[in-house]
């Protein structure tokens, strides 16, 4: 019994001890506040109290329970709420019409204070019931009308079984009579349609009756009418049916529904419409219909928005009804949740299902309730609850119509309203009359709330010069307040005798300055300084100490300020505390604090200021001072420098001057005949013959000759003309080809360089000149009607062209419409002669512009140049007839004094059908030095057989004949049958000094095949490029883990080895057991050709002793020469005993590890490695101790990192605590042992996410400004979110010039954390706001961002139509329980045609956001942190699909799989090793993609951008960093030619702006894929000009959405099969579709087709080529038009070899793009593999790069294999993705 008392007590008294604790932690708001008056104190909040008693020691202000704890009397100030229930009538089931109880209630309550109330609703099951019919009268809606007119009587039958008393109303609408909404010709004003009313806005035809006969005879009599756009102004009509109340004929206690009948969308306020037609003026929200019914503001005023509409229809009690076709059913469905109780009904074509809505809408409504306050005062919240206490966060709540519904009122008494105090505010927001009831109820549940303010009594009766105050001042509620002139607690402090002591004791000077300095008041020997920011001393003094370094700390800002110079000169000047005042001298040094001087480095003059103290004692910062005039240094001789550049300009002119007239005398010269006699120009020969067969390419290099004195220079133009044989009733002739077709012009220049070897493959420096090239013949080629950009663009040198042999000619290919060739011809001609286009230089005298039957050029004659060649196009094509013939003309000598001679040349073709093709069998070959020769084959294919010839010979390229090989040529001759000979050629060792050199150069030569024979012709690859490869690198052999587990009851040890890098060759490497105590085994394990894992086997059974768990070793050693053992030389098998539950007996296992090491005595990993992340940037890490150890190691570093840059934490004790780590991060970490022998094993990758903290401030605010009263705000999310962002929060406040707060603040939250956008409505005209937002994850709130800004000031950007903006929208003019009504839609908004601006926010459903577009942390990076594969088992015909997770992403984050997958491999479990070499493509020693792209802020203008080395089989050496930005202009280009240096920083960026950063990384074979990312560094929005994000794309939703992914079937090598998905959102019936299909590098005609109906979604494409990539393009039709392409590339390859099918070898390459016709494309990837009719397996694998929908890049690679049945036809399961 005692030890159960004892151990009760100590219950007890730990439990008080908590108490205490807890209560010791809470704040006493009560003393917090330091009031200085009773009323002040009882105002704080609910059970503050005061003493006024005379004699009280302690706080007088204080808890009710601490003051009568202290023994304050029983006049302790206290005040109590109260409440009182008015008026309660008791419900009554039997009448027919709704009900609240109680009805009144008054209530007072202190601020905080918290209080429920119960309250009962009542909703009958057959009330009153009022239906408006409201209906679109456009001319659609004809056969609508009709139906409606015959469904008159059961209509009528409908409505009562609804309700006994019913009325119904009719009402119709069209739009405003106004452009562009209404065709205003008379004609059509009187009769839009045959048959019709006039046009009209609104118009109350019927009000609400109960007589249906009347209904029906009105009804009959109406007629159709019409307007232009497809929007309809059906919102007017809702807003005048609403608060028209009396001519609608509402009834008061009703229920109030109104039925909105179209097929259209509706226009809303500033949607862009009426800014067209002039009307600007807002709606004023009052009723203007005429005696008649007629609407009479329809031109006059906008259009209500959606929050009106909202508003006016709540306050009025009606439900609307939306009973849509599915031509706009997805904008009321977005519609229909912005209100309280709404339903939303699909209607038929001809409204023929009207009644079915109306019944279930009805029904739905009844079952349903919205409860809601309204007309609250701002110091009282108010939530409604269910009676079981469930909040509601719009107030809807489930009701049974017939039966009494209870529910509880809680109100509570704010402290704060706004900024200040409650009891600061106006009487009018503490005091007030609330509203609570359900939405559709007329009658209401009145509370009369106020928050009490009272004043003390004992204030009102102070006792006058009080004793207690020494009689020298009044004694109020037990305080003394001191009459003028005495001071203390006691009113016994002189004021004048302190004076006198002041003039005794202290000197003169400091009576002048005051014992308190002039900043203070002394009271009672005490100084008491004012309120100031600045260090002040006991005696307000400035405290010199903390003054020092003052001139310095101010210099900055006052010399930005000054003279807009030094480090802050610039938008960093705006940050400055403080500002200057200029002046003409400064004071005397002994009347301010410091006198500063310093030198101006812009100007070497020297600047004088001064710091005194604030000239108002509250303010917070130094008076500074600057002397207008700088002292400068002596000028010198600068006057002199614009002396000389005026001399020099003027030598230049005259010396221009001087050459121009030089010119004109020799150009006259030259006409006299004894200077230019005898000049001639012309065609060296007549006419040549070509046999087609014989000829390698499609352009003949024809000589053109001068005579005479070649003293000059002269330019020759010429044509050529095709087909010049033909007479002109020729067939070919007959057909005129279409002027606006769009065809091909290759045009060629010389450009003012030289040409290199690098040019004439890809490199880096190719890339820059194209791109060079491309952007200045664009420039220049836009003023062409209808042209494209030029592709296609190459480089070459022309032979025979004089002077310039080693220019650089530029090939490229310019899209436009035939009819523009005269044009082309003549802006190329003026370009060339003017020597540039744009900054692109080109030399003057050569060009060519070709179409497919014609062409023109010039070629140039230097001085002392003979003999230049004439690049003629041949127009080789399949329709020319046997034999054809060109003409080239010399047409004139625009510049020159030559004349022409032989003015023209004859070509004839002779078209023969080859009888033999020879070609090399690839483009390129790899060979290597160790080969000593490279074999290289030559194929013939035989299409007549017999004896044949061709020529081969060989050319440098890198690598140079007899150092690196030995050149060949010659001819090889083919017997009957013959189809394969090989060439060989001597490939050369590195000499000694070719080693020290060290050249990482890839060596290339070229061998060319040429002059085929006996009727022979070159095919597909005339040229092969042979690569010389040195000594390859050695495979990397090591185990895959460095432990293994098995159970003694496991008949097989399977331990895998791996092999990396070179994988060509065969290799070996040997294993042996160590430690092992029932057997000890050696043996060899071999690798073939391209194999990359095998597993060494050990059969524990073949040895004759039982198996027991136990520990052993295996090590790989000898490798041979080809190969390196790597990281994982040994592996650790542990055999545990498998009897029993399986469990492992770590007890032995940890045994085993403590006791047993290495053989070199090395330690082995710890074990038991467990990891908790113990707070946001912690991690507790503890295991097993290991014997021998004398301490631990921890690694640790962030996931997706390399290991290489992991941190290192030495610790003692087998447990660590990784600290500073980032919040909400994955880590990594392993663990080793380290002895005197030195470190030993690592373990396994542990890994661990640490825990959220609060998310940083959201990005920068952005405003899109709609109208003065309306703008949309957005955000980006938290740089740092340092985990998940569940909501936001944004409050607005109307400030003035300081920044003061000028009226309520406003608060919205938005718990979508997609949604980072607020549309506001209703501002105050003119009125500066102060915008805040923040962001909160599940630890909670983050910090404000905030921004400034004047609507009115902003150009406004009116939205286009007709769609509801993808954001939440509120009402600045509504009450505080607006914050509620926050409404959303899934669309998204759309800017005017052509913007060029995206918006900010999120453009698609689920949040598609990849590459962020504000500067993440370490942890969440630009890509998203996983990948996926796709498994596939093929059974019983069909594919069964699994998903494995590649890489751990955190399961508890927001990011979905379609936030951007970067890497997704695609891996079929198919026969016949289908996906064996995925990679087989690529050339191995090619870099991969460089991965994790990051991106790390330095600075408003500075980005660090680093990369993860990509994964080689060869060295890298380097990598290139591309950038410009999102919306295009220069691409900067960024060298790294050091391997090891991963990372950049990149200078002078432009903050708020977008930038597409590209990395690549180059090795000796080429260079890698690029690595993509977008970035935007955010800067604060300057106020005056804030970035206004414009959104979307011009598309309405009345236009079908874009077909589903294009899947393409091969059936024959130049033919396929072409099928799509049917839009997801076809907005109508699908008519049809067009299909265009074109070469995707140029060449060839663009073909269009057309597949009519809507069921029809293939296509057969055919004469297609072989190799080539094609481009299709399908767009689906509707009546309202083309919608967005889906875009598809194909390429259908063929190659020999291969006899499983005919099909085999075919690989089909697909990417898909979505394409908006403006220059803004977001697109779509798919990665399904498909089954050809044939059994031919065709499975992609994607990289996809998204940002933000503007730019994309893409890369596909396709495998084909062949199944081993071909019976399968099932097609893949496809998963449809909409873009």
């Amino acid at each position: 019994m005692g030890g159960w008392a004892l151990r009760l007590a100590v219950w007890i008294y730990v439990l008080m001890l908590a108490v205490a604790a807890s209560r010791a932690n809470e704040v006493n708001h009560c003393t917090a506040v330091r009031a200085k008056t009773c009323s002040e104190c009882i105002q704080i909040a609910t059970g503050c109290a005061y003493c006024p008693d005379e004699i009280f020691e302690y706080e007088r202000c204080d808890l009710k329970e601490n003051l009568e704890a202290r023994k304050c009397s029983s006049r302790m100030v206290t005040i109590k709420s109260s409440w009182k229930i008015v008026e309660n009538v008791q419900m009554n089931k039997s009448l027919k019409y709704s009900q609240v109880a109680p009805q009144l209630m008054s209530m007072t309550l202190l601020p905080g204070e918290e209080r429920e109330v119960e309250m009962e609703v009542f909703e009958p099951t057959r009330g009153p019931l009022d239906l408006y019919i409201l209906m679109d009268f456009s001319n659609s809606m004809s056969d609508d009308l009709d139906n409606l007119k015959r469904m008159g009587d059961q209509l009528a039958e409908l409505v009562g079984k609804l309700s006994d008393d019913y009325t119904i109303g009719f009402g119709k609408f069209v739009d405003k009579v106004t452009e562009p909404q209404t065709d205003m010709r008379p004609a059509k004003l009187k009769e839009p349609w045959a048959n019709s009313d006039s046009p009209f806005s609104f118009r109350n035809v019927i009000t609400l009756t109960n007589n249906i006969n009347t209904f029906r005879q009105k009804l009959q009599q109406e007629r159709i009418s019409g307007n232009l756009d497809a929007p309809e102004g059906g919102f007017d009509a809702i807003l005048q049916a609403a608060v028209c109340q009396e001519q609608i004929g509402w009834r008061k206690h009703s229920t109030h529904l109104l039925v909105f009948s179209t097929e259209s969308a509706f226009h809303y306020e500033a949607d862009g419409a009426n800014v067209l037609a002039g009307i600007l003026d807002r709606n004023d929200e009052q009723c203007h219909l005429t005696s008649d019914g007629n609407y009479t503001h329809d031109i006059r005023q906008d259009y209500p928005s959606i929050p009106t509409l909202v508003r006016l229809l709540v306050k009025h009690n009606i439900i609307p009804i939306f009973a849509i076709t599915n031509h706009s059913y997805s904008y009321y469905e977005k519609l229909n949740e912005y209100f309280p109780i709404a339903e939303l009904g699909q209607l038929q074509e001809d409204s023929s299902n009207i009644l079915s809505i109306l019944k279930n809408a009805f029904e739905n409504i009844r079952s349903k309730i919205s409860i809601r306050a309204e007309d609250r005062p701002k110091a009282v919240e108010a939530k409604i609850l269910s009676q079981s206490g469930t909040f509601s966060e719009f107030g809807n709540f489930k009701i049974t119509p017939g039966e009494i519904g209870k529910f509880r009122v809680r109100l509570k008494a704010l402290t704060q309203v706004g900024e200040q105090h409650v009891c600061n505010a106006n009487q009018a927001d503490r005091a007030g009359t609330l509203r609570v009831k359900p939405t559709t109820f007329s009658s209401a549940f009145r509370i009369n709330a106020e928050v009490l303010c009272h004043t003390c009594d004992c204030e009102k009766t102070p006792v006058k010069n009080a004793a207690r105050c020494n009689g020298q001042g009044d004694l109020v509620c037990g305080k003394c307040q001191c009459s003028d002139g005495w001071l203390g607690p006691f009113c016994n402090c002189s004021l004048c005798c302190f004076i006198f002591f002041r003039k005794q004791f202290f000197h003169d000077s400091l009576m002048n300055i005051g014992i308190c300095n002039g900043r203070g008041v002394c009271k009672c020997g005490r100084c008491e300084c004012e309120h100031s920011g600045l260090p002040l001393s006991p005696t307000c003094e400035a405290n010199f100490q903390q003054q020092l370094g003052m001139c310095e700390a101010k210099r900055s800002c006052v010399q930005c300020q000054a003279w807009n110079t030094g480090e802050r000169k610039g938008r960093k000047c705006d940050e400055c505390p403080f500002k200057i005042i200029r002046v003409e001298e400064l004071e005397d040094h002994k009347n301010v604090i410091e006198t500063c001087s310093f030198r101006d480095e812009d100007d070497d003059c020297t600047y004088h200021y001064t710091v005194n103290y604030p000239l108002n004692i509250t303010d917070k910062e130094h008076h500074v001072l600057v002397k207008k005039k700088k002292d400068c240094p002596p000028a010198g001789f600068l006057w002199l420098i614009p002396l000389i550049m005026f001399l020099m300009l003027l030598l230049g002119l005259l010396l221009l001057c001087c050459w121009k007239y030089c010119a004109c005398c020799q150009a006259c010269l030259a006409l006299l005949p004894c200077c230019g006699r005898g000049r001639m120009v012309g065609f060296k020969e007549d006419h040549y013959m070509l046999r087609q067969s014989l000829s390698t390419t499609d352009h003949l290099d024809t000589p053109m000759v001068r005579t005479g004195p070649p003293k000059s220079t002269d330019i020759v133009r010429w044509k050529v003309t095709d087909n010049v044989h033909r007479g002109p009733n020729h067939p070919q002739n007959q057909i005129k080809p279409n002027p606006k077709e769009t065809i091909q012009y290759p045009i060629s220049l010389r450009l003012n360089r030289q040409y290199s070897e690098t040019l004439s493959k890809e490199s880096r420096d190719t890339d820059v000149l194209r791109r060079e090239v491309e952007d200045n013949l664009n420039d220049v080629f836009l003023q062409i009607p209808g042209a494209q950009r030029v592709q296609n663009t190459l480089f070459r040198t022309q032979r025979n062209s004089g002077k310039r042999q080693n220019n650089t000619i530029v090939d490229t290919v310019l899209s436009a419409p035939r009819a523009s060739y005269p044009d082309i011809v003549k802006l190329t001609d003026k370009q060339v002669q003017a020597g540039n286009f744009r900054d692109l230089k080109v030399v003057p005298g050569y060009y060519t512009v070709a179409t497919d039957r014609e062409a023109a050029g010039a070629v140039e004659f230097q001085e002392g140049v003979e003999s230049v060649d004439v690049r003629v196009p041949l127009f080789m094509k399949d329709e020319d007839d046997e034999k054809k013939e060109l003409l080239v003309q010399a047409v004139d000598v625009p510049v020159g004094i030559a004349k022409i001679g032989k003015d023209h040349v004859n070509i004839t073709v002779i078209k023969e059908h080859a009888r033999n093709i020879f070609t090399f069998l690839q483009p390129s070959y790899t060979y290597s030095r160790q080969d000593g020769v490279a074999n290289i084959p030559i194929s013939r294919e035989i299409i007549e057989d017999g004896w044949t010839q061709v020529t081969y010979c060989t050319r440098d390229l890198t690598a140079k004949d007899k150092k690196d090989y030995i050149s060949v040529d010659g001819d090889l001759s083919y017997g009957p049958g013959e189809t394969q000979k090989t060439v060989p050629v001597k490939l050369l060792e590195l000499g000694e000094g070719d080693g020290l050199l060290e050249d990482k150069q890839v060596k290339q030569f070229v061998m060319d095949l040429s002059n085929p024979r006996q009727g022979a012709k070159l095919g597909r690859y005339p040229r092969t490029t042979i690569t010389i490869a040195d000594k390859p690198e050695p495979s990397v052999l090591m185990f895959k883990k460095s432990t293994q587990t098995y159970n003694t009851t496991d008949p097989l040890y399977s331990i895998p080895v791996v092999r990396t890098r070179n994988q060509e060759g065969p290799t070996t490497v040997y294993w042996r057991t160590n430690k092992a105590s029932r057997f000890d085994l050696s043996s060899p394990l071999k690798f073939v050709p391209g194999e990359t894992e095998k597993n060494i086997v050990i059969d524990p059974r073949l040895y004759p002793s039982p198996i027991i768990p136990e520990t052993f070793q295996l090590e790989l050693f000898d490798p041979s020469n080809n190969a390196i053992i790597g990281e994982k030389k040994t592996t650790l098998v542990n055999v545990i005993d498998g009897r029993g539950d399986g469990k492992m007996d770590f007890q032995k296992m940890e045994y085993v590890n403590q006791s047993v090491t290495s053989p070199g005595g090395r330690l082995y990993a710890p074990n038991n490695i467990k990891a908790v992340a113990s707070g946001p940037k912690n991690i507790r890490l503890n295991w097993n101790p290991s014997a021998n150890a004398s301490g631990y190691k921890v690694k640790y570093w962030i996931y997706g990192n390399p290991e290489a840059d992991a941190q290192v934490l030495d610790v003692k004790t087998p447990q660590a605590e990784l600290t500073n780590l980032y919040p909400y991060c994955d880590y990594e970490m392993r663990v080793c042992g380290y002895n005197a022998l030195g470190e030993g094993n690592y373990s396994d990758i542990i890994q661990c996410q640490t825990l959220e903290d609060v998310p940083g401030e959201p990005g920068r605010l952005a405003f899109n400004v709609i109208s003065p009263t309306v703008t949309q705000v957005s955000w980006a999310e938290p740089a740092e979110t340092n985990g998940v962002i569940t909501s936001y929060e944004v409050i607005y406040t109307p400030i003035n010039e300081n920044k003061k707060p000028i009226g309520p603040s406003k608060k919205v939250m938005i718990d979508n954390p997609k949604k980072r956008m607020l549309l506001i409505e209703n501002l105050q005209p003119s009125q500066t706001y102060c915008y805040k937002v923040r962001a909160r994850n599940k630890v909670g709130w983050g910090p404000y961002r905030d921004a400034t800004i004047n609507l009115a000031t902003q150009p406004t950007r009116p939205m286009s139509i007709p769609i509801i903006p993808d954001i939440p929208i509120v009402d600045a003019e509504a009450g505080d329980e607006y914050d509620s009504y926050l409404m959303y839609s899934n669309e998204v908004l759309r800017s005017p045609t052509g913007s060029q601006r995206p918006s900010v926010t999120d453009l698609t459903e689920g949040g598609k956001d990849p590459l962020n577009c504000s500067v993440t942390n370490r942890c969440f990076l630009s890509q998203s942190g996983g990948s996926t594969t796709h498994g596939y088992d093929l059974r019983d015909g069909g594919l069964l699909k699994e998903e494995v997770i590649l890489r751990k992403r955190s399961e508890n984050r927001h990011y979905t799989d379609g936030d951007g997958v970067r890497d997704s491999i695609v891996m079929g479990n198919l026969s016949g090793g289908f996906l064996d070499n995925l990679d087989s493509r690529i050339n191995p020693g090619v870099p991969e993609t460089p991965s994790r792209l990051v991106f790390s802020a330095l600075g408003p203008t500075a980005l660090k951008v680093s990369w993860q080395e990509p994964h080689c089989e060869t060295d890298v050496l380097g990598y290139c960093v591309l950038y410009q930005l999102l919306s295009g202009g220069e691409v900067k280009r960024i060298e790294v030619n050091n391997p090891a240096q991963n990372s950049v920083v990149v200078q002078d960026l432009l903050p708020n702006h977008s930038y597409i950063f590209k990395v690549k990384a180059q090795s000796q074979e080429g260079w890698s894929p690029e690595r993509e990312g977008v970035i935007t560094i955010e800067s604060a929005v300057d106020p005056k000009s804030p970035l206004s994000p414009m959104p979307g794309s011009p598309f309405t939703l009345s236009t079908p959405s874009a077909p589903g992914p294009l899947i393409f079937t091969a059936l024959s090598p130049d033919t396929l099969q072409l099928s799509w998905e049917k839009p997801r959102k076809p907005n109508g019936d699908i008519l049809g579709y067009v299909v265009t299909c074109e070469q995707l590098h140029g060449g060839g005609d663009l073909r269009s087709f057309q597949v009519n109906g809507n069921a029809a979604t293939s296509l057969t494409v055919s004469d297609l080529k072989e190799n080539m990539p094609y481009k299709f393009k399908v767009q689906a039709q509707t009546t309202q038009g083309f919608g967005p392409e889906r875009e598809g590339i194909i390429t259908i390859e063929s190659q020999d070899g291969g006899s499983m099918s005919q099909y085999n070898s075919h690989s089909v390459t697909k990417r898909e793009v979505f394409n908006l016709p403006t220059e803004i494309t977001s697109h779509t990837m798919f990665s399904e593999p498909f089954v050809s009719p044939e059994g031919m397996m065709m499975m992609s694998s994607r990289q996809i790069t998204e940002s933000g929908g503007t730019i994309t890049r893409q890369v596909e690679m396709v495998q084909r294999g062949v199944m081993s049945s071909s019976t399968v036809t099932k097609k893949v399961e496809r998963q449809y993705f909409e873009a």
